[in-house]
This record gives structure tokens, C-alpha cells and sequence, in this order.
């Protein structure tokens, strides 16, 4: 399935039904008084999550949503139904902005979770409502009013604990698929991953955490290079962030500097998002040849306070571990957060 993050919608709220004239006419009452009914009001366009929806592609192929207006009023003060709601399925994690303002809206974090877009107008009152002892027989009723209409940006963030970060090739897609059921497209070549991944990460008695792989980040992904920072959005949530940093003696270039390329660009995406908990996992631990670059890697850690962890998703070197470590940042993190 085509991942869908980022979409432009117009939705416009049913219009209200106007309000009846109408009058009495029934057997030996000759001037029977107004008996006009309301009219109903318009439908509303609401946004519910829906966990069993994980991309925006349904979206980006219906961009207009208009709802059902209501029924006009009728006599002997029968009110018009109420228009249908239009309600549209958007996965847990969807941001809703105003196109025009950037105002976020509303953010649908849980399943279940709804948010009235676009409001149906009121539906008018019949002429029933205007009588009074000096005017016994109004000709008049209101008019219904007409639905809200606006231009709706959704934006997508996956609902991860964890984000791996980290060069092409460094085994992100290799450790998710080792830790958890996702099974994401491995080859020997950049840019094999294309798409966000999620997995689920079990550990302990029935506990879990969600992993998610963010692809194609390299230096100058700021300015469009690779794919750019349209994947970034999706570590905005998570706990905290792990960055893979290959150790390998067939990796190129310095693993310090392909570290501090990464974290170079996440800084300009987000000044937020470098703030977040990090560690770093030295990858392909199975080939690191004489261990130069493990070492530099590891002194470099060390001196700046950062957690580290040699890992090798293919023998299962520290993945055990580093499996354990995550769960107890994910629960330290979910534990402030509770408490604040």
C-alpha cells in the first residue's frame, strides 16, 4: 500500500432546513393559528480515528466532503430531519490545520477519538415561533443557515515510542525486522527503504513498545536532498530517538561524522526534536575488522555522555539488550510525562 502522510481537503457542512408557513386548516376551525414546523439542522463533517487505518491514501483521493443538508420545516409543526453527519476516517497520530491560518485544530491521538470540522448550520424556526397577541398570524419563518466551509491540512505522525535514525545501509531496516514482525525491504544498496516501517517490540509479561524505522535521511536533507525531511515528522512523538551508526570496516567515511551529520540535520529540521532522549547503537558488529571505528565511536559516546550499544542484528549480538534498554526509556519517559 502507497504511504499517504500529508494531504489538503475541503469540507463544507450541511446547510440548516429554512422553517415552515403554514397554518391550521382543519374541520369547524376556520382560522386555525401558524403551525409551521423547524426545519432540520445541517450535517456536520467529522474526523475520527480509526486504528485500523494506518495512511492518508483513502484522503487523497476524495478531497471534497460536503454533508447532507437538513429538511425543511412542515406544517402541523413537523420539524425537518436533522442532515446526515459525513464522517471520514483518518489513522490515530493525524494532525488536523487550518490551510489558511497553520492553526492546529485538533490532534487525533486515540482510536475512537472525533473532531467536529465543519459545523451544520442551524436549521430556521417555522412561523409557529413569531405568534404573539398582537401578531396571531405571522407570514414569515427563518431561513436555515448555512454549514461552515473551510480547507483542512492533515498531517500524519506515527504513533512510535521509538525512531531509529541514522545514514542508508546503517541496518535499521535489518534490526526491525529482527526485534518485531515488520518485514521491511532489505537489500545492499541506499534507499531500499522508502516508507516509514513500524513494528512491535514485545518484551516482559505482555508488554510492547512500537519502533519505528524513518527513511532516507543523509546530509543536506534539508535542501531536498535523498528524500529530503518528509519523513521526520513521524519520530515528533516518540519517547526517544536511536541513532544506528554502521561500525563496520566497510562503512564509509568516519562514524563520528556520519553521526554528527545525522543529528546536524535533525537540528535543522527541529531544535525541538534534538532535545529529545538519544543513544546511538554501533551496527554490524560482525564485521568491524580491527575495532578502530567501534572504539572511536565508542570514546566519542563516552565524552559526551551519550548511551552506547554494539550491536549485530544478525548474529543477535546486544539485542537483547538493547531491546530491555528501550523498554526502560519508554516507561521512564511515559512515567514523566504521566506525572506532569
Amino acid at each position: 500500500m502507497k504511504f499517504i502522510d500529508q494531504v489538503t481537503v475541503y469540507v463544507k457542512a450541511g446547510h440548516g432546513g429554512r422553517g415552515c408557513v403554514s397554518f391550521r386548516r382543519e374541520k369547524y376551525i376556520p382560522r386555525g393559528g401558524p403551525d409551521g414546523g423547524d426545519g432540520g439542522r445541517g450535517g456536520h463533517v467529522n474526523f475520527r480515528a480509526d486504528e485500523n487505518i494506518n495512511t492518508l491514501l483513502d484522503i487523497k483521493y476524495q478531497k471534497q466532503y460536503i454533508a447532507e443538508k437538513g429538511q425543511h420545516g412542515m406544517g402541523k409543526e413537523r420539524h425537518g430531519r436533522q442532515g446526515k453527519d459525513t464522517v471520514i476516517s483518518v489513522p490515530p497520530g493525524t494532525l488536523i490545520k487550518d490551510e489558511e491560518t497553520g492553526e492546529v485544530l485538533a490532534d487525533l491521538t486515540e482510536a475512537g477519538q472525533e473532531y467536529v470540522a465543519a459545523e451544520g448550520g442551524r436549521g430556521g424556526m417555522g412561523n409557529t415561533h413569531f405568534k404573539s397577541s398582537v401578531h396571531q398570524a405571522p407570514k414569515f419563518a427563518q431561513p436555515g443557515e448555512p454549514g461552515t466551509e473551510r480547507t483542512l491540512v492533515l498531517e500524519l505522525k506515527l504513533l512510535a515510542d521509538v525512531g531509529l535514525i541514522g545514514l542508508p545501509n546503517a541496518g535499521k531496516s535489518t534490526l526491525i525486522s529482527v526485534v518485531s514482525s515488520a518485514r521491511p525491504k532489505i537489500a545492499d544498496y541506499p534507499f531500499t527503504t522508502l516508507i516509514p516501517n513500524l513494528g512491535v517490540v514485545k518484551y516482559g509479561d505482555f508488554k510492547s513498545y512500537v519502533i519505528a524505522d524513518i527513511p532516507g535521511l543523509i546530509e543536506g536533507a534539508h535542501q531536498g536532498t535523498g528524500l529530503g525531511f518528509q519523513f521526520l515528522r513521524h519520530v515528533e512523538r516518540t519517547s526517544i530517538l536511536l541513532h544506528l551508526v554502521d561500525i563496520s570496516e566497510m562503512a564509509d567515511g568516519d562514524p563520528v561524522k556520519n553521526y554528527e551529520k545525522i543529528r546536524k540535520e535533525l537540528e535543522l529540521f527541529s531544535p525541538e526534536l534534538i532535545m529529545k532522549p538519544q543513544a546511538v547503537a554501533g551496527t554490524k558488529g560482525d564485521i568491524k575488522g580491527d575495532g578502530t571505528k567501534l572504539d572511536r565511536l565508542k570514546q566519542y559516546c563516552n565524552d559526551n555522555h551519550y548511551d552506547f550499544i554494539e550491536i549485530c542484528a544478525v548474529t543477535g549480538e546486544g539485542i537483547k539488550e538493547l531491546v530491555q534498554y528501550l523498554a526502560k526509556k519508554v516507561e521512564e519517559y511515559k512515567e514523566r510525562i504521566a506525572d506532569s
